[in-house]
């Protein structure tokens, strides 16, 4: 006797819940895309950037269970790296950690020192503010004069490349090991909207919405970053 055969609507459903379970275990743990949103990290990355990150590097944690899978490396000194801001437990930021924990860290008049070395400057790091802030009353740390400062086990100093407009470690300090995300990896999509910007949307407005597409449908080719789409992060 013949088993039964499924129907097709059955077996559809089962393909298309597996491919959704494993697009949301690929997202949440293994590689996840983010926009950067601001300056803080120019010319490495710029406002509409879209990147992956490597999520599994560090130790991703399963969905639902919350388990951690064992890390292949712990984050050091160089990478470019997501993490969730410590300050509010919530908001990702990404930023390249400086330093590690154990390591000595300081800034005198804007260049980086870690354990008495100068530390190497990203490819496209930059300083936007000719004018040098010394420390504040009493010997306080300001922006371009910091430190010594040891950083605590377990934690990474986070620094942006466009150091004079970057909230940073220097501001609100070390980022804990359970925060960081993952490592930035590539640019898959780079959206200009400085030359052509777009239309304002209105709620009062309903032809805006149209108007913002045609607008983009338009100006596509000219505002896509065509150079920076799969380069690298380093």
């Amino acid at each position: 006797m013949s088993k039964k055969q499924s129907s097709p609507f059955w077996d559809n459903f089962k393909q298309i819940a597996f491919a959704v379970i494993m697009a949301f275990i690929i997202k949440t743990s293994i590689v996840e895309a983010y926009k950067i949103p601001s300056q803080s990290m120019e010319d490495t990355l710029l406002v509409g950037d879209f990147l992956l990150a490597n999520k599994f590097i560090y130790g991703a944690r399963l969905p639902v269970v919350g388990w951690q899978l064992p890390a292949i490396r712990d984050p050091k000194a160089g990478d470019v790296i997501i993490f969730i801001y410590p300050g509010d437990g919530v908001t990702k930021y990404i930023k390249r950690c400086v330093a590690t924990g154990g390591d000595t860290l300081e800034i005198k008049d804007k260049i980086l020192y870690v354990n008495g070395k100068k530390f190497p400057e990203a490819k496209y790091q930059k300083y936007i503010d000719p004018n040098i802030q010394p420390r504040r009353p009493g010997g306080l740390d300001s922006r371009d004069n910091f430190g010594p400062y040891v950083v605590p086990p377990g934690k990474y100093f986070m620094m942006g490349d466009n150091r004079d407009n970057s909230y940073d470690s220097r501001y609100w300090g070390p980022v804990p090991r359970q925060n960081i995300l993952g490592k930035a990896l590539l640019i898959h999509w780079s959206w200009d909207d400085s030359i052509y910007p777009s239309p304002d949307v209105s709620v009062g407005d309903p032809l805006s919405v149209p108007r913002v597409f045609v607008f983009n449908i338009v100006h596509f080719f000219q505002k896509v970053r065509w150079h920076r789409l799969f380069h690298t992060i380093s």
